[in-house]
């Protein structure tokens, strides 16, 4: 890692609060989670990267449930905004995987994946949308995802996505948002609206 790559707005890998400007000090990179089973998880962390976006931040999505066959609206927006590396490490939700076992491989695989671009601090924000089933699942170690985004170097922000967060990601994030439905249209017997759901 050269000190250029790791250089935003001024900051450094040894940057402190206070060796920083008075305008950074307010600034540090954090582990965020979005869970709960209310809508609008992945919707308000994409908002967040649209943010990060414009900042001209290297950005990382990471989808661990949805397929590549699956058309995700927010990944058209952002092939045509660019600069955003988009990766989907799924199958399908589990109920409709044809191979579970397979789901758990490329879970694994996503999250290796991950853990090497933090290694390498090839990224300000990453998204790792649904990514708190592979932990429910036990397809990935939360113990070890915990200690991984604890001891992350540089200025590297994580946004995590999904209900059922577990507990130990909660205690050790910055900020955590839980989403609480109070109505949905699904429960009305409606289906998935494109522009709403995709």
């Amino acid at each position: 890692m050269t000190d250029e790559r790791s250089q935003y707005d001024g900051a450094t890998a040894d940057a402190t609060a206070d060796t920083q400007p008075r305008r950074r000090k307010r600034e540090t990179p954090l582990l965020m989670v979005h869970t709960g089973t209310g809508k609008g998880k992945s919707t308000a962390a994409f908002g967040m990267m649209m943010r990060a976006w414009s900042q001209d931040w290297p950005i990382a999505v990471f989808q661990f449930v949805k397929s590549g066959k699956w058309r995700v609206g927010e990944q058209a927006a952002a092939e045509k905004l660019g600069g955003i590396d988009w990766f989907k490490m799924g199958d399908g939700w589990s109920w409709t995987s044809r191979d579970p076992a397979e789901s758990a491989d490329l879970a694994r695989e996503g999250w290796e994946e991950v853990k090497r671009c933090l290694a390498e601090e090839r990224y300000r924000f990453y998204l790792l949308d649904e990514f708190t089933y592979p932990m429910k699942w036990g397809w990935v170690d939360t113990a070890e995802v915990v200690e991984v985004l604890r001891n992350r170097t540089g200025w590297q922000y994580v946004m995590i996505t999904g209900r059922d967060a577990p507990a130990e990601l909660v205690e050790a994030a910055d900020l955590v948002t839980e989403m609480t439905k109070v109505k949905h249209p699904l429960d009305q017997g409606w289906r998935g609206q494109k522009g709403i759901e995709w």
